[in-house]
């Protein structure tokens, strides 16, 4: 996996080049053409004050290409507005080089990275919301996808991993992708946790 790290200068943290001594970093205004250099993980630094939306917008990524928002000072609002935005996490500029190859193990396998504390609060929600809807009958995203695709959503949407989707429902993690990409096109869905968030009873 290529690493890239996007910054306002290119400059790397020594913990960056520890982690990943093949990294390149590049500026922002450098950072254009990302898109056209093949498949990666995009980190990108956001500093105190800086508006993330308008950071992530003003890089052109493709589409084999994963973004994770390294976040000068982290939390539960920029790692929910980075996962929104299409990043597949968020972490410390600053986390140990140790840290900064989990994340990137993580995301690599089609994870997210948002960090425990938010996890535990989507996970606790978007299981009691479940539960409304069900007993409501209020399911509406569910009648746009088959009976297996239903179980593949909810089971993401209870933070399962495509490896432990794939040993309850008895299928390749292959075929979970198959169902993955097939639900967020049906829905009209950029990632896992926009899925999280409309079972949820979240409009996107």
């Amino acid at each position: 996996m290529i690493h890239r790290f996007v910054d306002r200068d290119a400059q790397a943290l020594p913990s960056w080049l520890e982690a990943f001594p093949a990294a390149r970093v590049v500026s922002r205004e450098g950072a254009q053409e990302l898109a056209s250099e093949g498949a990666g993980l995009v980190w990108c630094r956001c500093r105190p004050q800086e508006d993330l939306a308008s950071i992530l917008s003003a890089l052109t990524i493709s589409p084999r290409q994963i973004i994770v928002v390294l976040a000068d000072e982290p939390g539960d609002a920029i790692i929910a507005e980075a996962c929104a935005l299409g990043a597949s996490g968020c972490c410390n500029t600053y986390a140990a080089p140790e840290v900064l190859r989990q994340v990137a193990l993580v995301v690599e396998n089609g994870g997210l990275w948002i960090g425990q504390s938010l996890l535990q609060r989507l996970v606790g929600s978007t299981s009691r919301a479940l539960e409304k809807r069900t007993e409501s009958g209020s399911d509406t995203w569910s009648a746009l996808l088959s009976e297996r695709e239903s179980q593949v959503a909810k089971l993401v949407a209870g933070g399962a991993s495509n490896k432990e989707i794939a040993g309850q429902l008895s299928i390749t993690e292959r075929t979970v992708k198959a169902h993955l990409s097939a639900i967020f096109e049906k829905l009209g869905l950029r990632d896992r946790l926009q899925l999280s968030l409309r079972i949820n009873g979240v409009n996107l």
